[in-house]
């Protein structure tokens, strides 16, 4: 069985026409087409924005051709029979939210289908298949090694077993848990199923410390999805602008039903200034900087009283996931919630509260911020559970 594109979109949406409009013809002159105020915007804007009374660019090629080079460039699969992604591959969302949207509502038939998800995972693909009517069914992580890795052959026999599941959601490097998925499991996915598609969710991939983005192989496994955001690495959380790299048929049906301006002229402009070589040195620096943050707080964190002596999860994301351990010296979610509470509430400090997910309790996941954050967190901490601790 080989996969086919045209048996896993639903009809009406793979048959799909693109919005189009006069500007995706001519784009100069006096536009006297798409019914915009001409006298520009209504406030006082600089000149760099003095755009905003037009409409934004529906197709982002610029950007989708930096992003792809970008990537092209950085991609740890150098066969030469691979080839390299375009604009063609991408679809630009909202943040990787709209993207998840986007995939569940193009596959999946609402009261019918299903996705699969592997807990403990995001939890805006549970959200996303409530809103459209969409059942979603669990296999688990392997959590007892601490490795959080796939369980392929449960995955496969849970695949096999129900045909009506179109989509794989896999979050590598994990949220919360902060693990890479070994690629070589995604790859053997995607070849021994191919009924649906695999999509791997990778917002914090440039934080990995080792491998680089699946993005590339797109190319190679059409039933590969690969999301990214510009909010992690490159500190962009407030433009909301999300890519999915697919093959070019996947990605044609992506922009086909998506909005046709949904990308902001502001957010475009930002996102541009982004590619640029200087800006990507400074994103790479930054990593460089939380990758060693990473590090001295969790040896500081881990050597504390009540917490275990070694991380979970891994350490391939901008966040680590830590284990509070109760007086029993068991995994223990009242202190946990009870050390959450006080260190946003006395401390100021806001961290995420995790015991509840599969294979988590106990566990706060924690964000690694500034040098000068972190010496705070790590005294008010310490501070903090010794006083739960009496």
């Amino acid at each position: 069985m080989t996969f086919d594109l045209s048996k896993i979109i639903r009809p009406k949406i793979y048959n799909l026409e693109p919005y189009r409009c006069a500007r995706d013809d001519f784009k100069e002159g006096i536009l006297l087409d798409a019914n915009e105020n001409p006298h520009g915007p209504t406030m006082k804007v600089d000149e760099e924005h003095s755009g905003l009374n037009r409409y934004p660019d529906p197709h982002q090629i610029e950007f989708k051709t930096k992003i792809t080079s970008l990537r092209n460039a950085q991609s740890d699969y150098k066969d030469e029979n691979l080839e390299s992604l375009t604009a063609e591959n991408v679809c630009l969302g909202v943040g990787s939210d709209e993207s998840i949207d986007a995939l569940i509502r193009s596959c999946c038939q609402p009261g019918r289908d299903k996705i699969l998800i592997m807990p403990p995972t995001y939890g805006m693909y549970s959200v996303c298949t409530e809103i459209n009517d969409v059942e979603t069914v669990k296999v688990p992580l392997i959590v007892e090694d601490n490795s959080f890795q796939m369980n392929l052959p449960a995955v496969l026999e849970a695949l096999r077993n129900d045909p009506s599941i179109k989509l794989v959601f896999i979050t590598s490097p994990g949220n919360p848990v902060g693990s890479l998925v070994n690629p070589k499991s995604i790859e053997e996915l995607t070849s021994q199923w191919p009924s649906g598609i695999v999509v791997v969710d990778e917002a914090y991939i440039d934080f990995a410390t080792s491998g680089g983005s699946m993005s590339p192989l797109v190319n190679k496994h059409p039933n590969l999805a690969v999301l990214q955001t510009l909010s992690k690495s490159f500190g962009l959380a407030g433009i909301r602008l999300g890519m999915t790299f697919a093959s070019k048929p996947l990605a044609r049906v992506l922009n086909a039903m998506k909005a046709p301006y949904n990308i902001s002229s502001l957010a475009s402009q930002i996102a541009l200034k982004a590619m640029e070589p200087e800006n990507i040195e400074i994103m790479k620096m930054t990593v460089d900087d939380v990758s060693q943050q990473r590090i001295r707080v969790l040896n500081e964190l881990t050597s504390l009283k009540q917490t275990a002596d070694t991380q979970i999860g891994g350490l391939d994301a901008n966040f680590i996931m830590i284990r509070i351990l109760g007086a029993d010296g068991k995994p223990c979610n009242k202190t946990a919630k009870a050390l959450y509470h006080k260190l946003a509430s006395e401390s100021k400090i806001v961290v995420r509260f995790r015991g509840t997910e599969y294979g988590c309790e106990g566990c706060l996941r924690i964000t690694i911020g500034t040098s000068e954050e972190n010496d705070f967190l790590i005294k008010e901490f310490a501070a903090t559970l010794a006083n739960l601790q009496k």
